[in-house]
């Protein structure tokens, strides 16, 4: 069985249930914390170039919210 979660790039990351064996309950995997975690080891912050739009491209307002979030964390806190 498949399962799909839709969510937009401005929602966050859910918890999904992954299926083990049969009769055993689902394992709960939390992707923002897994997608956090490979970011920060394999040092993306080094290789993506965030000047250059996304692929593929984001909506009009779904790119105002990235570019508004990219500010925001080039600003040094007082």
């Amino acid at each position: 069985m498949t399962e799909t979660w839709p969510i937009s790039v401005r929602d966050p990351l859910p918890v999904v249930p992954v299926p083990l064996l049969p009769g055993d309950d689902d394992v709960p995997i939390d992707l923002a914390h897994a997608v956090r975690t490979i970011y920060d080891e394999a040092r993306y912050d080094l290789s993506i170039d965030y000047d250059r739009p996304p692929e593929p491209p984001l909506t009009e307002k779904d790119a105002a919210w990235a570019q508004a979030l990219l500010e925001e964390s080039a600003t040094p806190e007082a």
